[in-house]
């Protein structure tokens, strides 16, 4: 949208860490949550090439490729990786807000 700011401009994590936080802030506009947490952890996973190519259809805008561009698409992927050895290790990181639900009021 014009004039909207770019979430996308800077690193990724940033980008998630911003949306967290204006999730986190609007809990903590209703009377509903207690004070909300934000938390973030990293880990990793290991794919190997079938693994990979397996979810890159459903992967954002791959899902509107046409099918021989995803073919194509694919076969540059899995030559990658099988040049890489096979396999790879992506990082990944969670990010979170939390509240706890307040108990509500007995109805009188």
């Amino acid at each position: 949208m014009p004039g909207a700011p770019n979430l996308w401009a800077g690193p990724i994590l940033d980008a998630y860490l911003r949306m967290c936080g204006t999730a986190a802030d609007g809990i903590g506009q209703t009377a509903a949550f207690g004070d909300p947490q934000q938390w973030h952890f990293g880990w990793d996973r290991r794919y190997t090439c079938g693994e990979w190519l397996d979810q890159v259809p459903t992967l954002g805008g791959h899902t509107q490729l046409p099918p021989a561009t995803l073919d194509d698409l694919l076969a540059g992927i899995g030559t990658a990786i099988d040049a890489a050895g096979g396999s790879f290790t992506m990082h990944y990181t969670t990010v979170a807000a939390t509240a706890a639900r307040l108990a509500s009021p007995d109805p009188a």
